[in-house]
């Protein structure tokens, strides 16, 4: 049995650091194992254009702790407005990575999001031009198709027909959650790639009622079922270079998760990294987790791999503190569960 696993350091292709105290609270968890993380821009107001990723990067790093390497990956939040040419020279001046679509509606801070694809033609045939990835949230939010179908009716009715559309357009499918979403990244090509977080490897829709509600299992895209999680596992485990890490760690206050109307968003930074080798593990391709974590990710994106290494090791995590925030917990992921992984800092 291996009790040691060491890699170079991995990047988080995915996040959500949020703003303000939250931010501070939270981006300690991330630092402490990435080294690179490409930043969500859905806060309230968005990150739409060159000069709101530009403050929005001095906050993150004003908010690093002491000594922290850390390197906040920007992205800009797609509108039905958005100015083509200032997002254009934001990602030639190395200041945006990407773009982020989110359908209006979909999530968290969407509304500003795009209620139809044709809106952005403009958009997407710059950023087709000039390489610059799409990520997207995969979901229709037609409030007739079921949760659980939406990804699969994205993927059909808008992805496909976008890839088609704008053939030489770079694609991020974020957060998988269905064998579909699987499928559809494996035949897409080289410029095709998608995220799969530590969650969708755990959980599946019945944890989001096992023994009653479980608000902090709840996440959009929402757990689907078991088949997909396994077709999830298959992929992040086969050693495919299309797929790679995402966490979509996605911090919320405790009050805000268990109201009678709660926030979508799983907390995972605390746990991400050991979570994702336990799955490793369990499904017998440890030595593939360095792809998945550390290499697939800066391929796809054009970047070089970090040179730095982690270790880690077969050892229960120590306890961490209660994470408050404004007085407020904050629940992380997993932290009630048996782990075995940790980071060594030796």
């Amino acid at each position: 049995m291996q009790d040691r696993l060491t890699l170079r350091q991995p990047d988080d292709w995915h996040l959500h650091l949020r703003d303000g105290v939250m931010l501070q609270a939270v981006l300690p968890y991330t630092v402490r194992v990435f080294k690179r993380a490409v930043v969500m821009p859905n806060l309230d107001p968005p990150v739409v254009r060159t000069a709101d990723a530009i403050a929005y990067r001095k906050r993150i790093q004003k908010a690093l702790p002491g000594g922290a390497k850390f390197l906040p990956l920007m992205t800009a939040y797609v509108t039905e407005n958005s100015d083509t040419r200032d997002i254009e020279q934001g990602f030639e001046t190395g200041v945006f990575v990407a773009a982020k679509l989110y359908p209006a509606g979909a999530t968290t801070n969407s509304e500003n999001g795009v209620t139809d694809i044709l809106k952005i033609a403009k958009l997407l045939s710059v950023m087709s031009r000039i390489g610059m990835p799409l990520l997207i949230h995969g979901e229709v939010t037609d409030p007739t198709i079921d949760i659980f179908d939406r990804e699969k009716v994205f993927i059909e009715t808008v992805l496909r027909p976008v890839i088609e559309e704008f053939p030489e357009l770079r694609v991020v499918l974020e957060h998988i959650t269905t064998a579909d979403g699987i499928e559809f990244v494996r035949d897409a090509g080289r410029l095709v790639a998608g995220t799969i977080t530590p969650h969708h490897l755990i959980i599946n829709r019945n944890t989001l009622f096992a023994g009653g509600l479980r608000p902090h299992m709840y996440c959009l895209p929402v757990a689907k079922r078991e088949r997909h999680r396994l077709a999830l596992r298959a992929a992040a485990t086969s050693g495919d270079p299309s797929f790679f890490l995402g966490t979509d760690s996605a911090p919320h206050p405790r009050s805000q998760k268990e109201s009678d109307c709660g926030c979508a968003g799983i907390f995972n930074a605390p746990t991400a990294v050991e979570t994702y080798v336990q799955v490793f593990e369990e499904e017998d391709a440890l030595e593939n987790f360095e792809a998945f974590a550390s290499l697939n990710g800066p391929q796809f994106y054009g970047l070089e791999p970090n040179k730095d290494i982690i270790t880690l090791t077969r050892k229960a995590p120590q306890e961490e503190a209660p994470i408050i925030v404004s007085g407020e917990q904050v629940i992380p992921f997993r932290t009630d569960q048996r782990l075995y992984w940790s980071i060594a800092y030796d």
